[in-house]
């Protein structure tokens, strides 16, 4: 399953940090979310934009992870032209992510 299945994501960022917040539709899919996405399997999903560990926090009263990534300084959004690196887009990226 991938997890925009059961899950919607939200992004922010400032210069080589990215925060993702993954938010399960239906509390009783939380725990999937816990299980299946890992500190270790963002930074798997997302490794060629990365510099460095992810850090993941646990929201269960929200039904949310939060993550935080640093990204390469190339693809930080005040270093760089391109478009496909902004958070917005490590959002959708990662809700393609099957869990």
């Amino acid at each position: 399953m991938r997890l925009i299945d059961i899950a919607h994501a939200r992004a922010g960022d400032k210069g080589s940090i990215v925060t993702l917040s993954l938010t399960a539709r239906r509390a009783e899919d939380f725990p999937l979310l816990e299980q299946g996405v890992t500190a270790a399997r963002v930074a798997q999903h997302f490794e060629e934009f990365l510099d460095g560990p992810v850090q993941r926090y646990e929201l269960p009263q929200l039904g949310a992870l939060n993550f935080v990534l640093r990204r390469k300084r190339e693809y930080g959004v005040t270093r760089s032209l391109a478009l496909d690196a902004h958070g917005k887009c490590f959002s959708s990226a990662l809700l393609a992510m099957e869990i």
